[in-house]
């Protein structure tokens, strides 16, 4: 899998030891890219350098991709990341599935996590991690220092998200160009025909979805980035998004959720009965409001479908819903698993319109 990361790297350690907990030392802004694989009971971390591809390199990405740049231009390692992801979810008929961790996570949680999300629902994961264990303290400071780090890290995950969409957009322009001139061949004078035989021909030939999820803190990350008067991260990008256990207010949360771009659902999971949320909400003492991920009232946003998993079989107080009870629970697996695979995931759930949200039948 591969991790995106703007935590300080740690050049003298090894494995999962290299990812720091402070912001990196060049700023919350600078970006590291590394491969990262398991390697018996460890990790592998190979932090792969930010330096310019080879213009042949280049040159092969643009005839095998159709990329629209001039080989002569410098690019980075980055491009070869996304065109071998592009290549294998292709082969894999696999979809890619963009996580941001929350509060408290060193990185030996991130990789856990993402591992589990890539064996439990068949996706590649692209995992962007910002300093998020409170620099080594713990409790109510800890939570403080996260929330001061997240906010620091809002143009970093700009960054990522604006790169990802740069990226798709080149990788995918030139089949789409293709595909849609055969459709126009061949209904010239049909332009719903040709409009149906293109939409078919997109699904057959380019099979994957590039998908988010953020959970926790992570929900305040890009909370943040959106209130951004700069904000340049906010593209057409991904197909689902899904906005686990937000550690954000309820209050006024309409105002920057439905700002939110994606393509087919934005999708607000709630449990009532989160323990880490009611933690959360105790560390400001009364500073801190009722959080988005356990209040079922005013559910207020006009895009977002909120899924109440409170009640549900096995997930109890958990604050992770993706993980031990999705494993439990066949109906809550299934839900994240199409959520997650680009699919309208609400199709297996009840509609409670007195609530105006959804729960496991």
């Amino acid at each position: 899998m591969y991790v995106v990361t703007n935590r300080r790297i740690q050049e003298s350690a090894r494995g999962v030891a290299q990812f720091g907990d402070a912001p990196n030392e060049g700023g919350n802004n600078n970006l590291r890219l590394a491969h990262v694989s398991r390697a018996g009971d460890a990790w592998r971390v190979e932090f792969i350098p930010d330096e310019p591809l080879a213009s042949d390199e280049v040159e092969a990405l643009v005839e095998e991709f159709g990329l629209p740049i001039d080989p002569a231009e410098p690019q980075y390692p980055s491009l070869r990341v996304a065109c071998e992801l592009a290549r294998r979810v292709r082969k894999d008929e696999r979809h890619v599935l963009f996580f941001v961790h929350g509060y408290n996570n060193d990185m030996g949680d991130v990789l856990k996590t993402a591992q589990a999300l890539e064996e439990r629902y068949d996706v590649e994961v692209v995992s962007f991690s910002w300093p998020a264990n409170g620099g080594g303290v713990r409790g109510k400071l800890s939570y403080k220092s996260d929330k001061r780090d997240a906010r620091a890290s809002t143009g970093a995950l700009e960054r990522v998200l604006k790169a990802m969409h740069q990226y798709l957009e080149w990788i995918t322009r030139a089949r789409r160009a293709r595909l849609l001139d055969h459709a126009e061949r061949e209904h010239r004078r049909n332009q719903e025909a040709r409009d149906e035989l293109y939409a078919r021909l997109l699904r057959e030939d380019c099979p994957f979805t590039v998908n988010a999820l953020y959970h926790s803190m992570g929900n305040y990350l890009l909370k943040q980035m959106l209130k951004s008067t700069i904000n340049e991260g906010n593209d057409l990008l991904f197909d689902n998004v899904v906005l686990c256990q937000a550690d954000t207010n309820h209050l006024d949360h309409a105002l920057w959720v439905d700002l939110i771009r994606f393509r087919r659902r934005l999708f607000i999971t709630l449990n009532e009965n989160d323990y880490a949320l009611s933690l959360s909400r105790t560390k400001l003492g009364s500073e801190q409001l009722a959080r988005l991920g356990h209040y079922v009232q005013d559910l207020t946003s006009r895009h977002a479908h909120y899924v109440n998993l409170t009640g549900a079989s096995w997930v109890r107080n958990s604050h992770s819903p993706f993980g031990e009870p999705a494993e439990k629970n066949d109906k809550v697996g299934e839900f994240f698993r199409a959520a997650f695979q680009g699919e309208s995931a609400e199709g297996s759930l009840k509609y409670h319109p007195e609530g105006n949200w959804y729960a496991v039948r």
